[in-house]
């Protein structure tokens, strides 16, 4: 389990293919705190480090993440948001997040804030993903590339989200451009609500 709350940027490496699996090697400043089996969410996925050797260390994407999350559109030199999983004693600064990728967005537009930058994003629209909890509420939660985030003027299938500076220059918001994929993790209190309601 994730806050939302990124630690830092890794950086890609190397990637390589292994059948219908991805390794992707990183480095940052953490990989020597890293062990072996450790959960971190990388842009929102949580994969499993699988080898460490220097500043470096490998995770595998399988082909169900590749498919519904950004990661297969990495290049090595890519600044990925990575944070280790949620320590239990400490304050929740963001909201639960599960690192279960929902499903990708597209940035469609950017507006300057006066000091901040106001990100709008597209989804396919789809009735029965709604049903089952996979939309956003005004004011509510939203994880893109597992950054938590407060949600401005929800649709059926877009949103925006206002990224301050210090979360520009600290997250890879500061790369998304019009036409950027993101990964996007809808709040899980919304799914429970929407599954109690159909079971009621």
């Amino acid at each position: 389990m994730f806050s939302g709350i990124i630690e830092e940027f890794a950086t890609v490496v190397d990637i390589r293919h292994d059948r219908d699996n991805i390794d992707f090697t990183l480095t940052c400043s953490f990989t020597a705190e890293l062990t072996i089996d450790q959960s971190v969410a990388h842009n929102g996925v949580c994969l499993t480090v699988v080898s460490i050797e220097g500043d470096n260390y490998v995770v595998t994407a399988m082909k169900e993440t590749l498919d519904r999350t950004n990661l297969g559109l990495l290049r090595v030199g890519d600044k990925v948001n990575v944070e280790r999983s949620m320590l239990m004693n400490g304050r929740l600064d963001g909201h639960i997040v599960q690192g279960h990728v929902d499903q990708t967005a597209t940035c469609t537009k950017m507006e300057d804030a006066n000091g901040s930058t106001y990100f709008t994003f597209e989804y396919p629209e789809n009735k029965e993903m709604i049903r089952h909890g996979y939309f956003t509420v005004d004011k509510g939660s939203v994880t893109v590339n597992g950054v938590s985030l407060t949600v401005c003027n929800p649709t059926d299938h877009t949103f925006q989200v206002a990224i301050i500076p210090y979360t520009m220059e600290h997250t890879n918001f500061q790369d998304i451009r019009v036409g950027t994929v993101v990964n996007i993790e809808f709040d899980i209190l919304g799914k429970y609500i929407a599954r109690m309601q159909q079971l009621s």
